[in-house]
C-alpha cells in the first residue's frame, strides 16, 4: 500500500514511521523544507522515545521517505493522511481547521485514481463532511472517498500505543474505502487489536469523548485532592482505594499540577464550543475547563507558602517543565502557569529538564538552565518538582537537603513522602493533596 502522510508534527511523523514499519511505502509531506532536510538526513525534530531507531530502520529499507511536494506524493498514493494542527481558535475556543481545509484543497488537485483521503488530525463533528465537499467541488472528477481515522497516541509512550492500541477507530461509509482501511491496518488485525469501523460523526465524537473524560478523571481526582488537604487524607491512598475499583481503574488517578500536552486542553475546548454550536451543552467538560484552571494557580500558591508569601529574592531550583515526562513538548504546560508567576513574585528560577531546554527557552525567558538537579539545588531556597521525569525520582534528598540555603520542597506530583522529606532534613515540604510538613496550615496531625 502507497501512503501519504501530509504533515510531519507529532502525530504525523509517528503515524508514517509506524506504517513504513508495517511494510507500506510511506512519503511524508511538509512545507518546512528545513524538517523535511532534517528528516530525510535521518535526525528526528522532536523528542519521542524510539522514534529515531525505527525512522533510520524505515528509510535504510526504503519504504520511507520526505518530500516537501504535495501534488507528486499524492498522485502516487493509494491513501492520502491529512495530519496538519488543529489548534484552538484565538477568541472563540472552536479548533482552527485552516490547515485541514487548506490540504484539503491541494489533495483535490493532485488525486489522480481513486483514493481514500483520510483524516488523521483531531477534528470536530462533520469536518469530514466539509473535505469530502471541499475536494468534490475543487475536482468534480476525482474517485475518492473520506475516511476518518482518530489517533490515540500518548506522548512519550506514542510507538508502543500504535504497534499495540487498545483500539482502532475508522469511520467510512464505503465498502471501498473500508477495505483500504483494513488493508492498512491488516498486521494490526492479524494479532487480533480490536479495530472499530462507524460512520465519520461516531469517529469524530469518540476522539473527544475519550480525551474529555480523561481529563475529566484527571480533573475530579485533584478536586478530591484539594478536599484530602483540608480533612487530613492522602490523596494517593484514596486514589489507590478507588482504582482498585474495576469499573473505575486507576489510569489518570494521579493528583498533581492539572493536565497540559497538545490534546486535552484544546480537545476539552473544542468539544465544549460544539456542545454550544449544537445547543447540547457539555457542563461536565466546561467545568472541567474551569477547575483544570484553578488547579494550576493553586500550585503557585504552594510554592508561596513554602515562604509565608514572600517569595522575592527566593532561588528555587525547579526540577521538570515538560507538560508530560518522555517528551519535549511545553505545549499547556503547568510549567508555563507556574514558573512565570514564580519570577513574577521576585524568584530567582533556576530549571532541570532532560529535554525541555529546546522549546523552553523561547517559553520561559528568565529563567537560567542547568544539567544537575544537585547543582540546581545548591545554596537554593526550594526544590519545585513539576514533572515526573525518572531522573528525579531516585535522588539523594539528604544530598539535595544538605547543600540548600533554607530546605523546602513543594513535591506536586507527590513523587516523594513526607516521612522521607522529613528524614532527609527538609523543614517544609508539600505535595498534592497530602498532609504537609513545617506549613502553617494542614500540617500533618500530631
Amino acid at each position: 500500500m502507497k501512503i501519504a502522510m501530509i504533515g510531519t508534527g507529532y502525530v504525523g511523523l509517528v503515524s508514517g514511521v509506524c506504517f513504513s514499519d508495517f511494510g507500506h511505502d510511506v512519503i511524508c509531506v511538509d512545507k518546512n523544507t528545513q524538517k523535511i532536510a532534517m528528516l530525510k538526513n535521518g535526525e528526528v525534530p522532536i523528542f519521542e522515545p524510539g522514534l529515531d531507531a525505527l525512522l533510520a530502520r524505515n528509510i535504510q529499507a526504503g519504504r520511507l521517505s520526505f518530500t516537501d511536494d504535495l501534488a507528486a506524493a499524492v498522485a502516487e498514493s493509494d491513501a492520502v493522511f491529512i495530519a496538519v494542527g488543529t489548534p484552538t481558535r484565538r477568541g472563540d475556543g472552536h479548533a482552527d481547521l485552516t490547515y485541514v481545509f487548506a490540504a484539503a484543497e491541494e489533495i483535490a488537485a493532485a488525486l489522480t485514481g481513486y483514493t481514500v483521503v483520510v483524516t488523521k488530525s483531531t477534528v470536530p463533528v462533520g469536518t469530514n463532511r466539509r473535505v469530502q465537499e471541499i475536494i468534490a467541488k475543487a475536482n468534480p472528477e476525482a474517485d475518492f472517498d473520506v475516511a476518518s481515522n482518530p489517533e490515540f497516541l500518548r506522548e512519550g509512550a506514542a510507538i508502543d500505543d500504535f504497534m499495540r492500541p487498545d483500539r482502532v477507530v475508522v469511520g467510512a461509509e464505503t465498502d471501498r474505502a473500508a477495505e483500504v482501511m483494513a488493508d492498512i491496518y491488516r498486521p494490526l488485525y492479524l494479532r487480533d487489536f480490536p479495530i472499530l469501523t462507524t460512520d465519520l460523526e461516531s469517529a469524530e465524537m469518540i476522539k473527544y469523548a475519550a480525551n474529555a473524560f480523561l481529563a475529566t478523571k484527571i480533573t475530579f481526582v485533584n478536586e478530591i485532592a484539594q478536599l484530602c488537604e483540608r480533612v487530613g487524607a492522602d490523596v494517593k491512598q484514596v486514589s489507590r482505594g478507588m482504582g482498585l475499583d474495576a469499573r473505575i481503574g486507576s489510569k489518570f488517578l494521579h493528583a498533581g499540577p492539572g493536565f497540559g500536552g497538545s490534546c486535552f486542553p484544546k480537545d476539552t475546548k473544542a468539544l465544549a464550543r460544539i456542545g454550544q454550536d449544537f445547543g447540547s451543552p457539555m457542563s461536565i467538560t466546561e467545568t472541567v475547563i474551569d477547575v483544570n484552571d484553578r488547579v494550576r494557580r493553586s500550585m503557585v500558591d504552594k510554592v508561596t507558602d513554602l515562604f509565608d508569601g514572600k517569595l522575592s529574592g527566593r532561588k528555587i531550583a525547579v526540577f521538570g517543565v515538560t507538560f508530560k515526562p518522555n517528551t519535549d513538548d511545553m505545549r499547556d504546560a503547568p510549567s508555563l502557569t507556574v514558573v512565570p508567576a514564580l519570577i513574577g513574585a521576585g524568584a530567582e528560577v533556576r530549571v532541570v529538564d532532560p529535554e525541555g531546554q529546546r522549546e523552553g527557552k523561547e517559553l520561559l525567558p528568565g529563567v537560567v538552565w542547568m544539567d544537575d538537579p544537585y547543582e540546581a539545588a545548591a545554596g537554593a531556597d526550594a526544590i519545585v518538582i513539576l514533572t515526573e521525569w525518572n531522573e528525579f525520582r531516585a535522588l539523594d534528598l539528604s544530598r539535595l537537603a544538605s547543600g540548600m540555603a533554607t530546605p523546602r520542597m513543594a513535591d506536586l506530583r507527590n513523587v516523594y513522602s513526607i516521612e522521607a522529606a522529613e528524614a532527609a532534613g527538609f523543614e517544609r515540604y508539600t505535595g498534592v493533596g497530602r498532609p504537609s510538613l513545617g506549613m502553617p496550615h494542614f500540617n500533618r496531625a500530631s
